[in-house]
């Protein structure tokens, strides 16, 4: 039986060196297995007429996204690459760390991940700004609303004005006269005239004060000198100065107190808020001290529990207490907290047991109670945290 023999190559330790550069040595020549002993051997030798720069393809089968198998090739200069290739270290962002914590809730072990980077602001900052700042921003509210309350909350006129100034065609949309107070209007899209005045493109932001009203002002938004909004003359003064391009507040007061009546009443622009925290069904409870003219005795107690009709409506008082005596005052105090909000409710359940009243005063609203040192006439702007307490019914 004949041997095979080869030609021995000088350079072929260098090839296997590289990988890539067997890829240019495809074909070769045996010699023939012969049963004679004469028969010529044939050397292998290189192909150089082949093609040299033929990538070496690795086939492999995955799985697709539909969980059948897919024949997928990988280069294998790629697979070279991504061996020799150095891990190159993730670049630091400050003093950040990820701590893993596990977290036991009844019988299930939970793992969170907790990050300990400093917060850019402190606490205190950040505490101000959602206070102060973040409920002020007089953005534009999202998406189309009520062309009245538009107007309403612009500060041209109350709803029911802004309704009369559609009605007399003195208000267009984009060059068309409108005449339907229910259109809906993007303020930051279209273009909105009022008896030839543009609105500008940003309404006010929301406000909400708390005013420890006078003896003898009115619940009005007019132009009375004795209205609870000429309180705000001097801090809508320089509204155009501390807020460009933002429309002036149109400001009202949320509910009424009766002109001899003082203490605490909000003040606002916003209608929705006026609404849901006035309106009888709300069923939130307000304070009021009654100072009495003459002597209080147990029966007028029991006639003011009792209730009275008012607007056809019975109104029971939740609480009548009365006060112990402040100093050298010698008129009965009396403490009654009433829920249905009717027009001189605490009046006349005072009026119906036979009491004359020299004097009311309302101390709370809700959970909210008229600050102590908040004095006649003034007022204060009011918090996240007290609008809350405003909407508490207990």
């Amino acid at each position: 039986m004949a041997m095979a023999t080869f030609t021995s190559f000088p350079h072929l330790p260098s090839i296997l060196a590289k990988p890539t550069s067997l890829c240019s040595y495809r074909r070769f020549s045996f010699v023939c297995l012969s049963t004679s002993s004469s028969s010529t051997s044939k050397t292998l030798t290189p192909d150089r007429s082949a093609p040299r720069a033929i990538p070496l393809i690795i086939p492999g089968i995955l799985r697709g996204p539909d969980g059948k198998p897919t024949l997928q090739s990988t280069s294998a200069a790629f697979l070279h690459s991504m061996t020799h290739a150095k891990s190159k270290p993730k670049p630091k962002k400050g003093n950040s760390k990820i701590e893993r914590r596990k977290v036991t809730t009844g019988k299930d072990v939970k793992e969170s991940v907790v990050s300990s980077t400093p917060p850019k602001y402190s606490k205190a900052a950040r505490r101000f700004y959602n206070e102060h700042i973040k409920v002020k921003s007089g953005k534009p509210q999202e998406g189309p609303q009520r062309l009245n309350k538009v107007l309403a909350t612009a500060g041209v006129a109350s709803r029911r004005n802004s309704d009369e100034l559609i009605f007399q065609g003195k208000v267009t949309i984009n060059g068309t006269v409108c005449t339907s107070p229910q259109t809906k209007v993007d303020i930051s899209k279209d273009s909105i005239y009022v008896n030839g005045n543009r609105l500008p493109k940003r309404l006010p932001p929301k406000l909400y004060f708390a005013v420890n009203k006078p003896k003898g002002y009115i619940c009005s938004c007019g132009e009375e000198p004795k209205s609870i909004i000429s309180l705000f003359d001097e801090y809508l003064k320089g509204w155009h100065r501390k807020h460009q391009g933002i429309p002036k507040p149109r400001l009202f007061t949320v509910g009424r107190l009766d002109v001899a009546t003082t203490g605490l009443i909000v003040v606002t622009n916003d209608g929705e808020f006026a609404q849901r925290l006035s309106h009888p069904s709300s069923q939130l409870p307000k304070e009021y001290i009654a100072t009495i003219h003459g002597a209080v005795h147990r029966r007028h107690l029991i006639a003011i529990s009792e209730g009275t009709i008012i607007e056809g409506v019975k109104c029971v008082p939740d609480i009548v207490e009365v006060l112990p005596t402040q100093g050298d005052a010698s008129r009965p105090r009396l403490k009654i907290v009433v829920h249905e909000g009717r027009n001189h409710e605490v009046r006349e359940l005072v009026k119906n047991a036979g009491l004359e009243l020299y004097s009311l005063k309302r101390l709370r609203i809700g959970r909210f109670r008229l600050p102590s040192d908040l004095r006649l006439g003034k007022f204060v702007e009011l918090k996240d945290s007290d609008m809350k307490l405003l909407e508490a019914k207990s």
